[in-house]
């Protein structure tokens, strides 16, 4: 008996985690033991933060010491992590959506105090206030992400503008200019909806395929899989830059699509804002864009709501006509004040076959902008018919 009582002792301290206490599990030991021996003098408060931390949430706090980059595990400022933890946890008794989540997803893509390599700063309760309300309105986690979407610009009263201060602004950073960066909106929009219990994550790539520049956006977790969204709502998997996206190339870091993990993979984010930093893991998810516009392509055309529209950028009315002719520019196309694509031209010394090519609806009449030779901005518009086309336009 007494041999079988010290197994059931055994037994209960390897599921608890006997040397951190009841709610954390005995796989975080060796992880919090190499986090704290890394802190030198630091290590005695962070080990009393986790102890004085609820039984109920412990593991969440455990979760976010083990895998902490090393610059916050000596200087973050420990309440920020102790109210981080606090209202993610409430969030998941409150709305059923984050009561539902596996541990594993909540931990990762709820719980971080960060985003990514922004300021650090205690964002979590105040967002819960502006955001909860909204939530609370909801049945389910589907119109949960669709209201706050929809609402967060009139809410945090931000807008995207070149302007601002710099690309990685924190929440208050980007709320004090009312602007920001692709990014810093990204960075809203991922805190908005883990206030409220909702899984979501960074994504984006340092350059587009035809290296015309680089993005950001949101992915969301929906009945098991990611999709993907922007600050400007416009449904979900329905942003503009899908095209672009479904010609990434797998394995390459400059032109891959990667979405950002708390916890380290083997993989680090390329944040062109600061491009030398490995301190942001991630996960590399260009497989799944490039997959999903070639079902919506396939899907559209079968369907025979779409046709393809080429455009070719020459160098003015004079001169069009040969491969020399061609000037490489970026282009950007709009329905009505709605991006929908976006890409290069081809220059004088690609093939004449390769033209810039987009998939857009039949009857619907399109904006082609682009910059002209002496920096003016220059539009062209163009009603899409039932066949494929050709659109020019000229620098000069």
């Amino acid at each position: 008996m007494k041999r079988l009582i010290l197994l059931l002792c055994l037994a209960a301290a390897a599921c608890t985690g006997s040397r951190y206490g009841a709610g954390v599990p005995a796989t975080y030991d060796r992880l919090l033991d190499s986090a704290f021996s890394r802190t030198g003098d630091r290590a005695c408060d962070l080990r009393r933060l986790l102890a004085e931390t609820p039984a109920s949430r412990r593991e969440g706090m455990a979760y976010l010491l083990a895998h902490m980059p090393q610059g916050d595990l000596d200087t973050l400022d420990l309440e920020i992590l102790r109210e981080n933890v606090e209202y993610a946890y409430l969030a998941r008794e409150r709305f059923p959506w984050a009561g539902a989540l596996p541990d594993s997803v909540f931990l990762n893509e709820v719980l971080p105090y960060a985003v990514a390599d922004e300021v650090r700063e205690a964002w979590r309760k105040g967002f819960y206030a502006l955001f909860a309300p909204v939530a609370a309105e909801c049945t389910d986690m589907r119109a949960a992400i669709d209201s706050v979407n929809r609402r967060i610009p009139r809410i945090v009263e931000v807008e995207y503008n070149t302007l601002r201060e710099k690309t990685n602004q924190n929440p208050s950073e980007s709320m004090r200019q009312h602007m920001a960066s692709c990014t810093g909106l990204s960075i809203l929009l991922v805190d908005a909806l883990r206030a409220v219990g909702i899984p979501a994550r960074f994504a984006g790539t340092a350059a587009w395929h035809d290296d015309r520049g680089n993005h950001s956006w949101t992915e969301v977790w929906i009945d098991g899989e990611w999709h993907f969204t922007e600050y400007y709502f416009v449904g979900i998997d329905k942003p503009w830059f899908l095209a672009d996206a479904g010609q990434a190339t797998l394995g390459d870091r400059t032109h891959a699509i990667y979405a950002v993990s708390y916890r380290p993979t083997g993989e680090w984010f390329p944040m062109v804002w600061n491009e030398d930093s490995r301190d942001v893991h991630a996960v590399e998810v260009t497989r799944s864009y490039v997959e999903r516009y070639a079902q919506q392509a396939e899907q559209r055309m079968k369907a025979g709501t779409h046709t393809r529209v080429r455009f070719v950028m020459w160098h003015d009315r004079n001169r069009c006509g040969q491969s020399g002719d061609r000037v490489a520019a970026n282009v950007d196309v709009f329905r009505g004040t709605e991006q929908t694509g976006g890409g290069r031209t081809a220059g004088p010394r690609q093939d004449m076959n390769d033209v810039l090519e987009f998939l857009l609806e039949k009857g619907g009449c399109y904006t082609f902008r682009y910059e002209n030779a002496c920096g003016e901005q220059t539009e062209i518009t163009a009603l899409v018919g039932d066949e494929p086309m050709t659109v020019a336009g000229y620098m000069e």
